[in-house]
């Protein structure tokens, strides 16, 4: 093995490696691997930038412009109802009919996008016949994969594996050369999955059980028990302010949805609402939860004295942060910065010179100007003077310091009384952190000390806390101690909804730019003016703390506001409705254009007047110039992580190649399973593909085993054509998780899907891929010698 192996291959592990656990983003990933390769002489200067360049590259994107064009102009709307009409209600005739028409579009469309398109469609399909979108919605996703199989331009895999042929100057695949095998499998997926694999699907609805009417959101969700009265005292604290400054959400985790007053009711009340002494407010939320919450207001706070406060400082380390200009937080709000999660460190107070000493730091934002204290250990201060975007300054202790602290009114200390509820309850269970946003960094406990305390940790009484956080949010609490809370009256559950106030789901789309933003960091409520009730994740229902997750492709989302409001969301780029009747207005007038296109970017490919790269690069112009989608839409259709993923990885294929890497794989590939021959060789990579694509991205994959594939067929003598084809093949069809597919992530959260049920059925989906392949592509693709 040479240096040069030897150094590629070190380079490819420490990729497959950020690529299966995400350390960094994908698209990062590969860059780095393109300038390792370059920096360290591996590829040449040009090579390493060819991969943005490539045919193949340019080919998906336009591609993906040439699906958004079909998408705009409702072209899979189309054909998805005139198919439904023939459903009927028959569970087996819905699951072939959803499958085939979901693969005939992804053969000439972006899986995803088909996905997406038909996904609304579905569930109003669910709503009328009563069947559980959890029995319809994982075939459309594998329908949507099938489907991607059957030609040239179904999935990106396939047009990798063409322009790979033709860089090595051999005969690449045409559009449907691979329609014999992918239909083939496609029709045997079908059947699978129509007859026995269905069986394999999960029975229930959103909210966990069978037969249910998929008409009744509050069902799905059950609203009845996440809804709750709150009485509004004459002498209350709230009397008089509006649902903003009444910050009921922010420190009971509640949201108001009505407010009955005097017998009336008004739904989806506007933030500006003032409240009146006397309202009920109808809230979601979880009565118990919030009835603990508002225990702590008989708990006193204290100021901690010297020696507590020496005792702190003695365990923990105090410094000013300030934030760099040119970084990237500024604009946001401080408690972005996410200290915590980060480096393990804990606001303690906010200077600026312009607003002086700052004690409450849910909303504040960064402007580049102001001053941070924070507390935290050694190793904590040190992470975060690594840190690019922070400049860090520890402060010495002293009694300007101790000053400082008490000025700062973000440390407490609180005394665990020896009746009280917490008692027994572990650091976790507490609520300290996700309710009332305090952290406690240290528990005296007779003469002993528990430093950073765990959520594990078993609060007991007698423990003395010592607690970060504002003071001020306590105190909130005791304003509200005299809410009257009991349970939503039932007859109002079905109430939440009328001819103007409704109940709507919705998802990111596959397009979004919203992925790992939270509700609150977006302001969804004061954008678009509508209330979040709950968060539909692997398989359960959220409804606490939903203002601070992360969102995620495959949450579904449950809306409650104007029914004017909620169609105007429809209208969003970053969302997905899950009913058609609510979607964006497609430009219908301009199907029959973009059929046309479509049809002259097929036609001179398939009588090889044109390579695919070129003609769909044409193609994606006249989608654009005949405004069947705009410039912006055609960036938003774009998958740049793709993009970016594929031309980075690429030359790493080429330094593979180039320094004899994938030469030695291949040759102890054909060393341990040559003697077999070359369809127990098939077998191996297929076998080796299918698991990879659970944990890599099929781009990338077929990326690196381009080369080794190529390697090995020419080791052994045989033609690269079978063994191309079936690699491609198994890259696509990645049905066994979520995680290996967009399109199988997109139905997770309204299909209520777990991780097993992919498991469940994709693995026994995957072995009837393998069959087919084994038994058929020998024949389609013969080994031949050459």
């Amino acid at each position: 093995m040479t240096l040069e192996i030897a150094l590629v291959l070190v380079i490819l592990l420490i990729a497959v490696f950020l690529l299966v656990t995400e350390v960094i983003p994908m698209e990062a990933t590969a860059l780095l691997v393109l300038s390792s390769l370059a920096i360290t002489g591996l590829v040449s200067y040009s090579e390493a930038l060819s991969g943005f360049s490539s045919p193949a590259v340019v080919t998906v994107w336009a591609v993906f412009i040439l699906s958004g064009g079909l998408t705009q102009t409702g072209v899979a709307n189309a054909i998805g109802r005139q198919v439904m009409r023939f459903s009927g209600q028959g569970e087996a005739r819905l699951i072939i009919l959803i499958m085939i028409s979901s693969g005939v579009m992804s053969a000439f469309m972006n899986n995803v996008a088909v996905a997406a398109l038909l996904l609304p469609v579905i569930m109003d399909i669910t709503r009328k016949t009563g069947h559980s979108p959890s029995r319809l919605l994982m075939p459309l996703a594998y329908g949507c994969l099938l489907g991607g199989l059957t030609t040239q331009i179904g999935t990106p895999p396939n047009i990798l594996v063409s322009e790979a042929l033709r860089d090595n100057n051999l005969t690449p695949f045409s559009m449907f050369d691979f329609t014999p095998i992918g239909g083939t499998i496609m029709v045997g997926g079908i059947i699978f999955l129509s007859f026995f694999g269905r069986h394999f699907l999960p029975s229930k609805s959103l909210a966990g059980s069978a037969g249910i009417p998929q008409a009744d959101l509050t069902s799905q969700y059950d609203i009845k028990n996440h809804l709750l009265n709150l009485r509004v005292p004459r002498d209350s604290y709230l009397a008089g302010k509006n649902l903003i400054q009444s910050r009921l959400g922010e420190v009971l985790g509640i949201t108001v949805l009505g407010i009955t007053r005097h017998g009336q009711s008004l739904l989806a009340p506007p933030p500006s609402t003032l409240i009146q002494p006397g309202d009920i407010l109808v809230c979601g939320g979880r009565e118990d939860l919030v009835r603990e919450i508002l225990d702590w207001s008989g708990l006193q706070a204290d100021e901690p004295d010297h020696n507590m406060l020496k005792l702190v400082l003695s365990q923990y380390k105090i410094a000013e942060i300030t934030i760099k200009p040119d970084s990237p937080v500024i604009g946001k709000r401080l408690l972005d910065l996410d200290l915590y999660s980060r480096h393990g460190l804990t606001i303690l107070a906010f200077y600026s010179d312009q607003e002086g000493t700052q004690t409450e730091l849910q909303d504040l934002v960064v402007t580049g100007k102001e001053t941070v204290l924070v507390i935290g250990d050694s190793q904590s201060l040190t992470k975060a003077g690594n840190d690019e975007n922070l400049v860090l300054k520890e402060v010495p202790v002293s009694g300007v310091l101790e000053q400082q602290l008490r000025q700062a009114d973000q440390l407490l200390a609180m005394k665990v009384p020896e009746e009280t509820f917490l008692a027994g309850r572990t650091l976790g269970q507490s609520g300290l952190g996700n309710t009332l946003g305090m952290r406690v960094i240290l528990i005296v406990r007779n003469k002993t000390r528990v430093l950073k305390p765990d959520p594990d940790t078993v609060l007991a009484p007698g423990d003395m806390l010592i607690i970060t956080g504002a003071r001020e949010r306590l105190a909130f609490l005791k304003l509200m101690a005299k809410l009257d809370v009991s349970p939503a009256e039932a007859d109002y559950v079905q109430g939440i909804e009328n001819e103007k106030v409704g109940l709507m789901e919705v998802m990111l789309s596959p397009h979004t730019t919203l992925i790992n933003k939270t509700l609150s960091q977006i302001n969804f409520r004061e954008k678009h003016g509508l209330t979040v009730l709950a968060i539909w994740r692997e398989g359960k229902a959220i409804f606490s703390g939903i203002r601070d997750i992360p969102l995620r492709l495959g949450d579904a989302i449950l809306t409650h506001g104007s029914r004017e409001k909620l169609k105007v969301l429809g209208k969003e780029p970053d969302f997905l409705v899950l009913t058609e009747s609510a979607q964006a207005k497609l430009r219908t007038s301009k199907l029959p254009v973009s059929v046309m296109i479509m049809a002259s970017v097929l036609f001179p490919v398939i009588m090889g007047w044109l390579p695919i790269s070129i003609a769909a690069v044409c193609g994606a112009s006249l989608m654009v110039l005949s405004k069947c989608l705009t410039m912006e839409e055609a960036y938003r259709y774009i998958e740049w992580k793709a993009i970016f993923l594929i031309a980075g990885m690429m030359p790493l294929g080429v330094a593979l190649d180039q320094t004899g890497a994938a030469r030695l794989i291949a040759e102890n590939i054909v060393t341990l399973v040559g003697p077999y021959g070359p369809l127990a060789v098939m077998f191996g990579m297929v076998v080796m593909t299918f698991a990879a694509t659970c944990v890599i991205p099929t781009a990338a994959l077929v990326v690196l085993m381009v080369p080794i594939v190529l390697s090995t067929s020419a080791d052994m003598g045989v033609s690269p054509y079978p063994m191309m084809m079936a690699m491609s093949m198994a890259a696509s069809a990645s049905f066994m998780t979520p995680i290996s597919h967009p399109a199988n992530v997109l139905v997770m959260g309204p299909g209520g899907y777990r991780f097993m049920d992919y498991i469940k059925l994709g693995v026994p989906l995957t072995m009837v891929v393998l069959v087919i392949l084994m038994f058929f592509l020998p024949v389609l693709w013969p080994f031949q010698s050459v």
